[in-house]
């Protein structure tokens, strides 16, 4: 499966100031031929909390994905956005497959493709 970049018109997608990948800047300046302002974040904190934004834009997009390549290009967003989010918080992913089976065991996963049809 090869890459293609696919745009989508989400609002969300529309919200500034925000997170990008580190070339989106010289790109939309090759497209449009007006360089973005743009600054580096301050600290840590910051960019989690923009990282934290980026991965609601993200699954957003995954959820208005079309085809198999679209979502795949989104589920590449949100892995790119949970490896940063590993690197700067010093974690693992041993750390979350561990967390990960600790809530299965105690809660399942979705391998039954459950449906809840009401509040209990």
């Amino acid at each position: 499966m090869d890459y293609k970049h696919t745009r989508t018109k989400l609002k969300i997608e529309n919200e500034y100031p925000k997170l990008v990948r580190d070339k989106i800047p010289e790109l939309v300046e090759k497209r449009t031929g007006k360089k973005p302002k743009i600054r580096m974040m301050k600290s840590d904190k910051e960019c989690e909390r923009y990282l934290k934004t980026k991965v609601v834009e993200e699954a957003d997009e995954l959820k208005n994905a079309k085809g198999k390549i679209h979502l795949a290009e989104e589920m590449a967003d949100i892995l790119e956005i949970f490896d940063s989010l590993l690197e700067l918080n010093k974690l693992t992913i041993k750390d979350v497959k561990k967390v990960q089976r600790q809530k299965a065991k105690e809660r399942g996963g979705f391998g039954k493709k459950l449906l809840m049809l009401e509040k209990a």
